[in-house]
This record gives structure tokens, C-alpha cells and sequence, in this order.
């Protein structure tokens, strides 16, 4: 089989679930493609797992250059013949199904909803397109049952496919206490300070500014503890210009892109994610298997991804800082129940969200619309068109 994958952002965690697909279906036997722009971490890392990365400038949001776009992703998938066609997230989505109008089995995976990022006009146009455009694809396969619930409210009707997202077990390992010790120690960090970690692209989504809006409070009562933000994006700027108005700016740390941030989570006591929307963060899982319990708004896959019974704990109101900052103030005064949270983290995160539980889905899916002929059309069905 013949998988050809495109995506549009290529970094971060929609960028990492790719390349985890691309591993285990190149090990699997499969001929994997990577259509992406060139000079981010997607293509490096696509490659290094035997794909045969295609150049695909695009932008990141929509604009005047889509319709080009497809343009080029259609040259592409003539020249490739497919057997299967695997785009990923909103961008990839509008330019692929433009390009490839159901002339070949597709799967779309969204990631969050294009009309959850946006307001007003906006999200409603986008939430038209969604509706429109399901029937070029024959199956939209969610990383949550909760983004699946949100189509179905929004008035998509596909063939909808739940899997969730998995991490490799191995690479994000747990980590014992003296591991936490050298972690702090190489990265310069005091040894008995509470901290907590937020690894994310540094963007609306992801709430970051609410998160400061928290630290102010818990700065208050917890004069000790630290926050990193780990990731670059957008926001950067704005956000260091909120941390300088912060009781202690001192205490929180903006380090940019890291090649890999292991050694920050092995040094946090807890890992955050403030998001406004997602489809399942891989960022909390990833942390989770690393043996760190984490703090989440409730947002489409958060729900999914703790343990059922931290949900009371671990999972708080978006864009509500007050919640947030009671939360974090609860966990960073207890180190010793942060670490057996963690232990239990990594746990459910084994069971139930091991990437290699995973790729055999995924695989499962591309077999099933390889077979069939038909698509959904709006209520109705057709026969697949020859591409």
C-alpha cells in the first residue's frame, strides 16, 4: 500500500502524530509519502523514518495562495497515485479535499475543528466548508470522542472513525527521582522548587495567557515556585511582556524551542496545558508518559486522555484563570502526591494510549475505504469516482 500523507502545520504535536504514523507503517511494509513544506521538524524526521518527503510550500492558515496550493497537492497526487490519501489537520484538509475531490480514498484528520479556532463570520464560513466538504472523504477520523460529538453537532455528517492519540512509551520513558535531580541540576533549577512546565507552541490556542493570568495568583501564596513555557510561536513577545508584569518575573522562564523537552519534563513536578480548544493535545500525554501527572482545561480530549479518577483535579475551566490557579497551587504544594499521580499517569497513559495500539487502527482504516466504493455525500451516497 501506497500512503501519502499531508500536513500543514509541520511542528508540534500534529507534526510529531504524523511522523509516529510514518514509523509504524514504514516498519509495517507500507511505501509512506510526506507532502509538507520543507524546513521544519516533520520532514527531517519523516525522512529519517524512510518516507520520501515531498515539497509542499503552503502557509499555514487559509488565504489568497489555497486554491495554488491544491493546485500543486493535485500535480502531486498525480504523479504519486496513492493508494490511500491521509491529510492532516484544517489547512491540509481544505487544500487536499480541493485537490483531490474524492477521486481517492481519503481520510481526514482534523485535530480540532477549523470553526473552534475562530468567531463570528469566520467560524461560520468555516463550519460551511465542513459541512461541504465531508463528502471528500471517506472517512473523518477524530482523535476524541469529543471532537467526533462536536462535528456531529455542528451538522457534519461523515464516516466517523475514533482513535486516539498514542505516544511512544519507549522514547518518553518515566523518570525516577534522581533523574528529576540531574534534570534540575543541568538545566539550572533549584533543587526543592515547585514547578510547573507548559510545553506548547506559544499561540492563542494554547492559553498561555491565561496561564500567567493563574501565576499572578499563585505567585502569591507559592513565592517559591517556577513556571517554564517551553515552545516558540506568534504569542512570544505579547507573552514575555506579560511575565514582566508579573509580582515576580524572576520565576518564570520563556526558553523557545527545544529539539526535545524530556529534560524539562523530567524536571517539573507538573505539566500544563491552558488550551482554548484541541482536538486531543499530544503534549499531556507525552508528559504522562513520563510519569508527570498534568493540569488541562476542559477542551475536546481532555477529558479522555487523565485517568477517570483525576478528572475532578486534573481538568478545569478554559479561559478561566481563577480555577486554574487553585489547581496549580494544589498540586505544586504536594510534591510527593504530584509523584504518585505521576505513577498513575503513566499508567493509563500505557493502556490506553500506546502509539503502537494505534498504527494497526490506523491501518485497520485504510484498508476498509481502500475496499469500498462509496462516500457519503451530504445525506446521500455516491460511487466513487476514478481519480
Amino acid at each position: 500500500m501506497t500512503i501519502l500523507h499531508v500536513s500543514q502545520p509541520v511542528d508540534g504535536g500534529v507534526a510529531r502524530v504524523v511522523a509516529d504514523l510514518v514509523r509504524g507503517q514504514r516498519e509495517s511494509g507500507c511505501r509512506v509519502l510526506v507532502a509538507c513544506p520543507a524546513g521544519g521538524r516533520l520532514a527531517r524526521e519523516a525522512a529519517a523514518a524512510g518516507a520520501r518527503v515531498l515539497d509542499w510550500p503552503a502557509e499555514r492558515s487559509p488565504g489568497p495562495g489555497t486554491l495554488r496550493e491544491a493546485w500543486r497537492l493535485r500535480r502531486i497526487l498525480r504523479r504519486t497515485a496513492p493508494d490511500v490519501l491521509h491529510l492532516h489537520s484544517a489547512k491540509a484538509g481544505l487544500a487536499g479535499r480541493l485537490a483531490a475531490r474524492g477521486g481517492l480514498p481519503t481520510v481526514f484528520q482534523p485535530h480540532a475543528w477549523s470553526f473552534a479556532a475562530v468567531e463570528g463570520a469566520l467560524a461560520g464560513a468555516s463550519l460551511r466548508w465542513e459541512r461541504y466538504a465531508t463528502r471528500w472523504a471517506r472517512t473523518v477520523l477524530c482523535v476524541s470522542e469529543r471532537e467526533r460529538a462536536d462535528g456531529v453537532a455542528g451538522g457534519l455528517v461523515a464516516h466517523w472513525r475514533v482513535v486516539p492519540n498514542g505516544v511512544d512509551l519507549e522514547h518518553w520513558a518515566p523518570v525516577d527521582r534522581a533523574s528529576r535531580r540531574a534534570a534540575r541540576m543541568a538545566l539550572g533549577l533549584e533543587q526543592s522548587a515547585p514547578l510547573a512546565v507548559c510545553v506548547a507552541r506559544l499561540c492563542r490556542q494554547k492559553g498561555q495567557d491565561v496561564l500567567l493570568d493563574a501565576w499572578a495568583a499563585v505567585q502569591r501564596r507559592l513565592p517559591a515556585a517556577r513556571l517554564v513555557l517551553v515552545g516558540g510561536g506568534p504569542d512570544a513577545d505579547a507573552l514575555a511582556a506579560r511575565v514582566r508584569t508579573l509580582p515576580d518575573p524572576s520565576r518564570v522562564r520563556l526558553v523557545g524551542d527545544v529539539a526535545d523537552p524530556r529534560l524539562w519534563l523530567a524536571a517539573a513536578d507538573l505539566a500544563v496545558l491552558p488550551s482554548r480548544w484541541e482536538g486531543m493535545a499530544l503534549a499531556p500525554l507525552e508528559a504522562m508518559a513520563c510519569g508527570r501527572p498534568v493540569l488541562l482545561t476542559d477542551v475536546p480530549g481532555a477529558r479522555e486522555c487523565v485517568p477517570p479518577g483525576e478528572l475532578g483535579r486534573s481538568v478545569v475551566p478554559a479561559e478561566n484563570p481563577g480555577p486554574m490557579a487553585e489547581r496549580l497551587v494544589e498540586f505544586l504544594s504536594d510534591p510527593i502526591e504530584c509523584e504518585r499521580r505521576g505513577v498513575l499517569a503513566r499508567a493509563h497513559v500505557a493502556d490506553h494510549h500506546d502509539i503502537r495500539q494505534v498504527i494497526p487502527q490506523v491501518a485497520a482504516i485504510y484498508r476498509t475505504i481502500v475496499r469500498s466504493r462509496v462516500v457519503p455525500v451530504g445525506r446521500r451516497s455516491r460511487v466513487q469516482q476514478p481519480f
